[in-house]
């Protein structure tokens, strides 16, 4: 917006322009694979998540096929490439800047980023060295907040399903002066699906019920023509019951950051923030059905802080330097309970923390038709203040443990460059190595899927990832653009769930993950008529060796070989649209011994919107239409079941 300032009568007039969002992407990032999504794409989203928004990526995976309303939290991990294995983010979400994944968990906490706040989305897949790059070992996903300009001074929204279930949500964004502010609620809840097959349900089954809310404040104001304040504030908790009554899992979150931009000559962009989450977390045996393990507390603390400076450079370069922190610490308190009695019977504590410290130069070059890209980061990580303590009720100590801490200093590079070969064809070529901490949840804290219990290993390595990849975009004729990848990537070290035992497992790191494959993306615009494809095939292989030597050339746990996605939409005019989507996932084991097997499964979506009014519109959604059996988990046959045929109708108002 403008402000106006100088005597009556006179000319003088100094424009102000606040946008709400960092600094200008970097010219090199032609070079890397990138998919973006607008506020429109990311609206439409058939069950209104984005994680089902995000589903429209060559390659973009959740650690369970489940989304974010019937799967326990501490599984939302997100990578990219089919570098899963574990429920750990491999992949940096980045919300205005700032990372979200949980301090001790490292999953995302979907149900807290609404599609509604949102202006747009931008994918980055390989391994990232840029600012937070110690966690972008698979690519960085960056979600953009909308400002007063994308979402109107008010907007809200009110739908049911077929199952009675509710989505309310509503934004007030006023403008203040020269700047604005965004106040945004949001809360869904509903009594779920079932997610165990009809002929395996007991009395203990219940559907997968669900109550979450959030609520984020930000604002953004101009200190100067050429510098603004961002604030923002997140606070957000999310209940959930899966498979059995008495199975309860709760997470909750407060996050707060500043962040300082400047668009003069020297460009910078200075960020601070502080996360505080919590988890919780009831086991219930799925033969007794009665709770064996309460794991009521799980508080940690995340911290962060990063400075990059873009100095003028002449010559066609653009210079970008840096320094970034974060650091994370949290404890778990957990009860064992007594089957027979329900008495506790062991209280047991974990924790400790991690930290990183980076620093970062890259630069860009352009000349003619060809665009350069390198960059250098050096990244100080510490573990330290490992603890385990068990005890009986009493408090008599069983054991305890204090592990040693460690720290050192390990570098990442990458570069890539773009040749725009005529108007119509561009040719890239990437090459990365990358590394991400392993988590507090990964270091110190054991769970179970009942019966399977996973150990934690508070000796664990860094994962190191190599990549390389290349590819062309093409644009045979206006509206249509076509983008082919090609891509071999490894990490070193790889974290992953082994197992040990009957009905154990144990957090190791492995000789390595590699993987490698090609990622399609196809887009057509033609008047009212889009076309949005996605098709990744990948080749996943464990490689291990010594106790874990029964891995190697087995495809790692929870990855599929084939995803693919199309949405095809009509939209006849302002506000309206009409899209199908089709998601097809491949066949993957649910265990590192391929013995478990998740079918393969193709879904059809829908989303509609039909204008009422000159801000009111009616919605129609439709999830799973063809009401899909799709298996989330498979346990020598136990199965749990991803979201039926749901329907959503209501309304719309603003957007």
């Amino acid at each position: 917006m403008n402000a106006q300032s100088g005597e009556t009568g006179q000319s003088d007039v100094q424009a102000i322009v606040v946008t709400g969002t960092g600094l200008a992407e970097p010219t090199g990032a032609v070079a890397y694979a990138i998919t973006r999504f607008d506020r429109d794409r990311l609206l439409a989203a058939p069950s209104g998540r984005i994680e089902d928004a995000l589903a429209g990526v060559a390659g973009f995976q959740q650690f369970r096929r489940s989304d974010s309303r019937s799967s326990n939290p501490s599984a939302q991990g997100v990578t990219l490439r089919a570098l899963g294995g574990n429920a750990t983010s491999r992949a940096l979400v980045l919300l205005d800047g700032v990372p979200m994944t949980d301090p001790f968990f490292g999953y995302v906490p979907f149900s807290a980023l609404a599609p509604e706040r949102l202006v747009s989305a931008r994918v980055t897949r390989g391994g990232g060295s840029g600012p937070f790059g110690a966690g972008a070992l698979a690519g960085v996903i960056a979600l953009q907040s909308a400002g007063t300009d994308a979402i109107g001074p008010a907007s809200a929204s009110a739908l049911a399903n077929d199952r009675g279930e509710t989505e309310l949500a509503a934004t007030i964004a006023p403008r203040l002066g020269a700047g604005f502010a965004v106040l945004s609620g949001r809360w869904d809840r509903g009594r779920g699906f079932w997610t165990t097959p009809a002929d395996q349900r007991v009395p203990a089954s219940v559907r997968a019920r669900f109550d979450s809310r959030s609520l984020q404040l930000r604002g953004v104001a101009p200190l100067t023509p050429d510098i603004e304040l961002q604030a923002r504030m997140l606070a957000f908790e999310d209940r959930r019951t899966l498979r059995f009554e008495g199975a309860d899992t709760a997470i909750e979150g407060q996050d707060a950051s500043l962040r300082l931009v400047g668009r003069g000559a020297w460009a910078f962009d200075a960020l601070v923030y502080v996360q505080a989450r919590d988890f919780s977390n009831v086991v219930v045996s799925s033969t007794r059905f009665v709770p064996t393990l309460s794991q009521r507390s799980t508080p940690a603390t995340g911290l962060g802080t990063k400075i990059e400076i873009r100095p003028p450079v002449d010559g066609g370069h653009g210079l970008r330097i840096g320094v970034d922190y974060r650091r994370s610490s949290g404890s778990l308190m957990e009860e064992a309970l007594s089957t027979a009695t329900g008495r506790v019977t062991e209280r047991r504590t974990a924790g400790g923390s991690t930290s990183d410290f980076g620093l970062f130069v890259e630069d860009d070059w352009t000349t003619g038709r060809l665009t350069m890209t390198g960059g250098v980061r050096a990244d100080r990580t510490a573990i330290s203040g490992g603890f385990f303590t068990a005890a009986r009720p009493d408090g008599v100590l069983l054991r305890t443990e204090r592990y040693p801490g460690r720290s050192q200093w390990l570098a990442s590079v990458r570069g890539g460059a773009l040749l725009r070969v005529d108007e119509t064809l561009d040719l890239r070529a990437a090459a990365y190595t990358g590394l991400r901490l392993p988590t507090l949840n990964e270091l110190y804290r054991p769970f179970t899927v009942f019966p399977v219990t996973t150990l934690a290993n508070a000796g664990l390595a860094s994962e190191r990832l190599r990549g390389f990849e290349a590819g062309l975009d093409w644009r045979p004729v206006r509206g249509i653009s076509l983008s082919l990848t090609g891509f071999d990537n490894r990490v070193e070290d790889a974290i992953a769930n082994v197992t040990i035992g009957p009905n154990l497992r144990q957090r190791q790191n492995i000789d390595a993950i590699a993987a490698r494959g090609i990622e399609l993306t196809a887009r057509l615009k033609r008047g009212a008529f889009g076309f949005d494809g996605s098709l990744a095939c990948t080749d996943a292989r464990a490689q291990g060796s010594g106790a874990a030597g029964f891995l190697d050339g087995k495809r790692p746990a929870q990855t599929p070989r084939w995803a693919a996605s199309a949405t095809v939409e009509w939209r006849p005019a302002p506000g309206a649209i009409a899209a199908l989507t089709v998601r097809h996932v491949g066949a993957q084991f649910e265990d590192d011994l391929e013995s478990d097997i998740l079918p393969a499964a193709t879904t059809l979506d829908a989303f509609a919107a039909v204008p009422l009014g000159r801000r009111l519109a009616l919605v129609v959604r439709g999830e799973n239409l063809t009401d899909t059996a799709v298996i989330t988990r498979n346990q020598r046959g136990s199965i749990d079941l991803g979201a039926p045929r749901t329907v959503w109708a209501g309304l719309r108002l603003g957007y």
